[in-house]
């Protein structure tokens, strides 16, 4: 009987695996099947299979950005934490996981928005190690910045895509490479601005592009384009 009693327990539980969230082992009672305790699972408000939608361009998303996974992710900015970047791409398995299926043909390059700054956002490297971890998908720095870009915080979408114009270069897609299918990885999805350039340039050289993944998705203004399934 305790033997079936213990099979029944979820193993993060039973290895004393603490939430990535708040970091706290959660009683018995809160355990959620999910990496996060029931307590950050109801902050963070994580759709079971995360988000994905088709405008401005192919997108698939941890959730959307504000409160407890806003916070969550200003704080990693400044203090790295892979178990939590991890956790928060869970979600998204299923849906990348078919797009390297055998079916599929070649399981797509992950391709992370480079920073211009010196000390760079950590975030869409770390994206990419954890993807790599768990689906067997490989990284490629097949983007470089061509020139500083402004800080976009209090822009709108128009000087937004104005400010990302001509940001980028891309290695080309040689026979070598058979032209391998891409995803661009960066950590928030806010009008596209930033990964529309991106995958512009990456089709320019060669490379089939087919969306990009993120942590989370800034909700668009009632009006504006975007879609979300």
């Amino acid at each position: 009987m305790l033997e079936r009693g213990l099979s029944a327990l979820p193993l993060g539980w039973l290895l004393g695996s603490p939430c990535p969230l708040c970091r706290k082992l959660p009683p018995l009672s809160d355990v959620t099947g999910t990496a996060f305790c029931l307590a950050c699972e109801m902050r963070l408000l994580l759709p079971p299979r995360g988000l994905q939608g088709q405008l401005p361009l192919t997108w698939w998303s941890s959730g959307n950005y504000g409160g407890a996974l806003r916070e969550a992710l200003l704080d990693m900015k400044r203090r790295p934490r892979p178990e939590l970047v991890s956790a928060l791409l869970k979600p998204l398995q299923p849906s990348l996981a078919a797009l390297a299926a055998p079916g599929s043909g070649l399981a797509p390059l992950l391709v992370p928005i480079p920073s211009w700054k010196r000390h760079g956002n950590p975030l869409p490297p770390q994206i990419c190690i954890s993807l790599g971890r768990q689906l067997g998908l490989r990284r490629a720095e097949l983007l470089e910045r061509s020139h500083p870009v402004l800080g976009q915080h209090h822009l709108g979408r128009r000087l937004r895509l104005a400010n990302q114009q001509g940001a980028f270069r891309a290695q080309p897609a040689g026979e070598r490479r058979r032209r391998r299918p891409v995803l661009i990885v960066d950590d928030i999805l806010t009008t596209g601005a930033t990964a529309l350039n991106g995958a512009l340039c990456l089709k320019a050289a060669g490379w089939p592009v087919l969306g990009m993944v993120c942590l989370a998705r800034t909700p668009p203004r009632p009006g504006s384009l975007g879609s979300v399934i």
